[in-house]
């Protein structure tokens, strides 16, 4: 009996650890920042009274004497914000911002600020900004400390504040009884040490809010209690884990989530809720009540993303998804991104001769992963998200919905990696730019090409040329390596230079720096062509012609008269080359399996000896009826 109960209290440590195991999992992410907030909103002033403690943690070296906030709301407080003057006065994704109503208008202010010890930090807050000394930008707020935050030291914020939501413009806002709600509370910024990203010294990285700039956050854990009217049915990231009915026809409701680095929610007496489960994700629709026909594509599309991420890159994290569909009138909230929470957008009349809906979904879903997990700087490498992301939207949309993803109608088809494609390729100045630029920093029409198409072009362009096995190990190790820890440009070069040399040998060389320095840091152009073919008594010969400074290895198929074929493999380097063989010629095919996707124009890559009589001449007079009809599509 002794022994026994010498064994009991022997295994005792061994169980509570395991209990404690089982009730605190371990965290994903160091969680830096976290937030305990209680809010109310009021419906008909469109406002926003908050409270927020938020617990900050100093995970550096370093002694840090301020802290710095975004106040995102107050890019739309007037005209003189840095957001509202690179957004030409109000006109941001096809969307125009109403002025003539002050209505229309947002901001937030905080009206105290304190530690949780009795400094009161209120007077000592400044707006700053960091990116372009416009002193009439409010979007960066400066708080001095009276004590410094000694390393591994941890600081309590109570922070009251308001806020004014505006009319749905650019991701947030209100329309009608509609209302999505995305960056509206004092938000810390993320102190970066000595080395880490592209840090050579301790310093805040806390940017202006641009027209076009997302955001950077740290992770940690979120406890919000929204107050609103018991009709509203609120969606937000998280889990719902408290409702309760208040007076004054009031209720309130708790939301936690776990590392995370953001948080939206949304609210409307309108939504139709529909839940269906996909393996250990709750996945929910908040649905308008004249697109409730088309839920069944919302959850289709959300199914065939998370599936496809898991198989070739790696496991959702987290245990919800909330989908929101706005109102046309909120049309400007659609497709945005939050952990665990995204908006999409649908059209009554759409068939499914349109993937619109699905296309945004994937998208926003792909977020998850680039913007939500790995979580890199949007505003200063926001290809990181968006290209690799717009990349694999490529890959799921072409490869679940066949051809025509995007489009099917009328014997029109239209794919999405060949719309990416032709974004790029269309530009009247495709050298205007390198990728690698701090996303408001881009020449004006530039962002959107630079940051998702041209991205996801020459990220397919690089699986095209390694495989598509190598490719989704280097995805896989990406995101195993660096998710929940904020990643650079260069963290991926590295992975990609640690895994073709291993997979390939030294095939492309001793690393893939070579193409990086073309397509990200510098911006030169591709266009690959045959240019003559010749045949004499005995002998062939034709001649390859490069324009563009952009060189990347290519294949040349030939095919000669007696119909036998030979596969050259062409480094691509000299601006003029020529073949000859002791033979006669029929038609040379450069890049016959389209993999260097960056080539401006397709049509010059074949040529016949017999002109008119190949099937060349055939396909490249359907490329032209396809690229008329698309551009008529388009408008």
């Amino acid at each position: 009996m002794n022994k026994k109960i010498l064994i009991l209290l022997i295994s005792l440590p061994s169980f509570y650890c395991i209990a404690q195991k089982a009730v605190f999992p371990k965290p994903l992410s160091q969680r830096i920042a976290n937030y305990d907030i209680d809010v109310t909103l009021n419906t008909k002033s469109k406002q926003l009274t908050g409270k927020q403690k938020l617990t900050w943690k100093n995970t550096s070296t370093d002694k840090i004497t301020e802290l710095r906030l975004h106040m995102y709301l107050n890019a739309f407080k007037n005209e003189r914000s840095t957001f509202m003057k690179e957004s030409d006065g109000g006109r941001l994704r096809s969307n125009k911002m109403d002025k003539t109503n002050g209505e229309n208008w947002g901001n937030i202010q905080i009206t105290s600020f304190k530690t949780s010890n009795g400094e009161n930090l209120y007077g000592k807050m400044k707006f700053i900004q960091p990116d372009d000394l416009y002193i009439n930008d409010q979007t960066v707020l400066q708080v001095k400390l009276g004590k410094p935050i000694l390393p591994n030291e941890t600081i309590e914020l109570l922070i009251d504040f308001k806020a004014k939501l505006p009319k749905i413009f650019a991701r947030t806002g209100f329309a009608d009884s509609y209302f999505l709600v995305a960056q509206w509370f004092p938000k810390i910024g993320v102190y970066e040490a000595a080395g880490q990203r592209y840090s050579e010294t301790g310093q805040w990285n806390c940017h202006q809010f641009h027209a076009n700039t997302e955001f950077y956050a740290d992770f940690g854990n979120y406890d919000v209690r929204i107050n609103v009217p018991q009709e509203f049915v609120i969606g937000a990231a998280g889990n719902l884990v408290n409702e309760v009915n208040l007076k004054n026809n009031r209720k309130l409701l708790t939301f936690h989530a776990e590392d995370v680095h953001d948080f939206a929610w949304t609210a409307s007496p309108k939504f139709v809720v529909s839940t269906q489960k996909w393996k250990h994700v709750n996945l929910k629709v908040l649905m308008q009540p004249e697109h409730k026909y088309l839920t069944y594509r919302y959850f289709e599309a959300a199914e065939k993303a998370l599936e496809y991420f898991e198989k070739h890159v790696g496991k959702y994290p987290y245990s919800t998804l909330t989908m929101v569909d706005p109102p046309i009138a909120g049309s400007g909230s659609g497709g945005m991104e939050y952990p665990t929470f995204i908006t999409c957008g649908s059209f009554w009349g759409v068939g499914e001769w349109g993937k619109f809906q699905e296309l945004v979904t994937v998208h926003e879903i792909g977020h998850q992963y680039f913007q939500g997990i790995l979580a890199s700087n949007e505003f200063e490498e926001s290809w990181l998200d968006e290209g690799f992301n717009q990349y694999m939207e490529g890959r799921i949309m072409d490869e679940m919905y066949g051809n025509g993803s995007q489009v099917d109608l009328l014997g029109f088809q239209m794919g999405d990696v060949s719309s990416s494609r032709q974004s790029y390729v269309s530009m009247k100045n495709p050298e205007i730019s390198e990728v690698f630029r701090f996303a408001w920093k881009y020449p004006k029409g530039a962002y959107s090409i630079m940051t998702y198409t041209k991205t996801a072009t020459w990220m397919r362009t690089l699986e095209n040329l390694i495989g598509r096995e190598v490719m989704d190990e280097i995805l896989q190790t990406y995101y195993q390596r660096w998710k929940f820890r904020h990643p650079s440009g260069k963290d991926f070069i590295d992975v990609v230079n640690e895994i073709v040399p291993k997979r390939l040998g030294n095939k492309f060389g001793d690393s893939m720096d070579w193409y990086f320095e073309q397509v990200l840091y510098k911006a030169p152009t591709c266009d690959y062509k045959v240019t003559e073919i010749t045949n004499s008594a005995g002998f062939g010969k034709f001649k390859i012609e490069r324009d563009g400074e952009m060189i990347i290895p290519t294949e040349i198929q030939v095919t000669f008269i007696d119909g036998r074929k030979k596969l050259i493999v062409w480094d691509g380097k000299e601006s003029t080359k020529k073949f000859v063989f002791k033979k006669q010629i029929k038609s040379v095919w450069l890049d016959p399996s389209t993999k260097n996707l960056m080539d401006l124009n397709v049509i010059n890559n074949a040529k016949s000896a017999i002109q008119n009589q190949t099937v060349f001449v055939k396909y490249a007079a359907k490329f032209l009826f396809w690229m008329q009809t698309y551009i008529q599509f388009m408008g």
